[in-house]
């Protein structure tokens, strides 16, 4: 499904009320807060996932954790490293809000930005650098 299909009149008819509407970007937030930490987790090991590689630390499962943000609580898959050094900046250890972020998921997705222009919002935003294996 590209930006066209979510942005049609087909598409949007399905979402009667508020509630729904808010019900469906909160899943995308979820899901694309979710796939940036699995990039954030790529370029902490230097590798993607299912990719071989020599080095002692590698992918240890998810945790769960429950975030706050604009669309409410939920609770997301954090991935892991067997040393327990990954430190993710979009959501970091021992924090639970993630503020502004839902802006940039909503427009990753709405937009079809590029990885150059997604760096850049993230940054604008959230004050942070991210690398582009953490956007891809």
């Amino acid at each position: 499904m590209n930006t066209e299909d979510f942005l049609s009149d087909e598409f949007l008819k399905q979402f009667k009320t508020a509630k729904l509407l808010n019900d469906f970007l909160a899943q995308i937030q979820k899901r694309g807060i979710e796939k940036m930490l699995e990039g954030e987790l790529d370029g902490h090991l230097g590798y993607c996932k299912n990719e071989q590689t020599d080095g002692d630390n590698a992918r240890n499962g998810y945790g769960k954790k429950k975030i706050k943000t604009s669309y409410g609580e939920s609770e997301i898959k954090v991935p892991r490293d067997r040393d327990a050094s990954f430190n993710p900046m979009i959501v970091p250890k021992r924090e639970n809000m993630v503020e502004g972020i839902e802006e940039v998921i909503v427009s990753l997705y709405a937009k079809g930005m590029s990885v150059s222009d997604i760096e850049e919002q993230i940054k604008d935003v959230n004050k942070f650098d991210v690398s582009p294996s953490t956007i891809s």
